[in-house]
């Protein structure tokens, strides 16, 4: 028996490949599926089988076409939100890989279809370990606000129920393999751990060291962001996800680029110093790490968008990152990345940035927007400072208590963040706008003050 992981780091997924002999099973693939089956052969090995733990949200899945290559067999539970399986399999219904039994466990709570599967070796009383898709995490379980906001609370006691009557008892030895890790928007609070075991978890995970009563207060008062492409990815995924995407976009020389800024959205996948020191007029700033989640935020499976990148070997790889969570119409990139957009005298333009110590001594000059998660905010932030969270910026502007002119400087936790919010407020007509730079994290090293909730 061999186990390969297989990391997405920007969206902080992870995808295994198990091998018995000559046979292998895949759980909870991505789109773009080349590298599984580069691992499957030189493994030496057939992916009989494509295992689903749920209808993933924040990424495109790859089993329907991962099975058309390979000819495998979709594994799903029975819950009619799984849409397409070739195996439904109901609680502790089994299948084999090689000398190996995988055991279904049905545990909803995070959704109402998650699943979780517990493989045997042969003969062996306790499983060797437990892939459990986004029910349980290192350190903490799943969100349970995605089937409906109003019942996180009552969910929270469902995936509660869960792992205490499905998982805690399958053996302390028993290893964890979830589906994400920490960064992911489908959880808060994971550890970052190399590997964990039940037994491990049932030591500082909170949902075995708190009581169900503890437990449901502690998650129903988490309030995670829902990015806007997790609705699409539900939808999609409700057939087995999509093929990669098959075309490249074109590249373009500056001229071109200027011609297709009207009806297009520009995306510069640059660090948000770079996008400060000079960039394309109304272009979104969503640095080329945070692409898979806040390039969500600012486009839309509709969306035609041109990419403006260091340079042009990057075109591809942010295209790749925007097609994971199913924004496709990237019709066009920047030949030789903005250099050359710089080089043309085509029209730049700059915004500010301001160093900690600078905006302490000028405090009282400047609005401050603070764009973190409400509970990053609740744990330290500069007084007075206003609370909208990134995502939400452009449909909150009515929010911001300040003029297009005024001062305002915008941080996040290290500058990333704000550097998106720049853009969306730069966009919007404010003239005035600087990024915090190494944002609160940087605040607090210089000992500066800060307020906690």
């Amino acid at each position: 028996m061999k186990l390969i992981t297989i990391q997405t780091p920007a969206i902080a997924h992870f995808a295994y490949l198990l091998c018995d002999g000559n046979e292998a099973a895949l759980i909870d693939p991505r789109r773009d599926v080349d590298e599984y089956l580069t691992a499957a052969r030189d493994q030496g090995c057939t992916i009989r089988y494509v295992v689903v733990t749920h209808r993933q949200e924040d990424f495109v899945l790859g089993s329907a076409h991962l099975s058309e290559l390979t000819g495998a067999s979709i594994v799903t539970g029975k819950h009619e939100l799984f849409g397409h399986g070739d195996i439904r399999l109901a609680d502790h219904e089994s299948f084999e890989l090689g000398s190996l039994k995988i055991v279904a466990l049905e545990t909803p709570g995070h959704t109402p279809e998650s699943m979780c599967y517990a493989v045997y070796e042969a003969d062996s009383e306790a499983p060797w370990c437990v892939f459990t898709g986004d029910t349980l995490f290192f350190g903490d379980t799943g969100r349970t606000d995605l089937p409906d906001v109003n019942d996180t609370a009552k969910n929270a006691g469902v995936i509660y129920d869960s792992v205490h009557q499905q998982l805690a008892g399958l053996g302390d030895t028993t290893i964890v393999l979830p589906a994400h890790g920490p960064g992911s928007v489908c959880g808060s609070g994971m550890a970052e751990k190399p590997l964990s075991t039940i037994g491990a978890e049932k030591r500082y995970n909170k949902v075995f060291t708190l009581t169900r009563s503890e437990f449901v207060e502690y998650k129903g008062r988490e309030k995670p962001p829902r990015p806007p492409y997790f609705r699409h990815m539900e939808k999609v995924n409700l057939s087995g996800g999509l093929p990669p995407k098959s075309n490249e976009p074109d590249l373009l020389t500056s001229s071109e680029v200027s011609k297709l800024q009207a009806d297009h959205l520009l995306i510069d996948t640059r660090e948000p110093e770079a996008f400060a020191g000079g960039h394309v007029p109304d272009s979104y700033s969503v640095w080329m790490g945070g692409l898979p989640v806040f390039g969500g935020w600012v486009a839309n499976p509709k969306s035609p968008v041109v990419l403006i990148c260091d340079r042009t070997d990057d075109v591809a790889v942010a295209t790749r990152h925007l097609s994971r969570i199913g924004i496709d119409k990237v019709t066009a990139g920047l030949t030789g990345g903005f250099s050359e957009w710089r080089k043309e005298a085509t029209p730049i333009r700059s915004c500010h940035v301001i160093t900690p110590k600078a905006l302490h001594e000028q405090r009282d000059k400047y609005v401050v927007l603070d764009v973190r998660e409400d509970d990053e905010f609740a744990s330290g932030h500069i007084e007075n400072a206003q609370n909208i969270y990134v995502g939400h910026i452009a449909d909150r502007l009515d929010q911001l208590k300040a003029g297009k002119s005024d001062r305002i400087a915008v941080t996040c936790g290290v500058g990333h963040r704000a550097g998106v919010a720049v853009s969306i407020l730069l966009k919007a007509g404010y003239t005035n706008v600087s990024n915090l730079l190494g944002g609160m994290s940087a605040w607090q090293k210089f000992e500066l003050p800060v307020i906690k909730a």
